[in-house]
């Protein structure tokens, strides 16, 4: 697993890419979560995950199931919601799904 730190010069981090953003990487959340809290202008991590497939949402409540290699940058906090199964993105169109299709992707439906 890969943590990523953002840092971002406008907001105090040390400018060391001519005013861009940048990130350094961790093998480890506390490192990085560490290194966040004691750096000006960093952000709090963010874990970086490879989906071979997703939801993607483009547009609000336009959802489109996608069948390709991406990696995102998700909150560590969603590490801690259940792990998909290969009903969850079917369930999450079914004509069945509850109104806040989310509740399946938390896990709560």
């Amino acid at each position: 697993m890969e943590y990523r730190v953002w840092c971002h010069p406008h907001d105090g981090a040390p400018d060391l890419e001519n005013g861009n953003d940048y990130f350094y990487a961790f093998d480890n959340y506390e490192d990085a979560l560490t290194f966040s809290q004691q750096t000006q202008g960093a952000e709090q991590p963010l874990a970086l995950v490879q989906q071979d497939e997703f939801i993607d949402e483009s547009e609000p409540g336009n959802y489109v199931h996608v069948k390709e290699q991406r990696w995102t940058e998700w909150p560590v906090e969603f590490l801690n919601r259940p792990r998909r199964t290969t009903n969850t993105i079917p369930d999450f169109f079914s004509p069945d799904a509850p109104p806040n299709k989310l509740q399946i992707l938390r896990g709560l439906f």
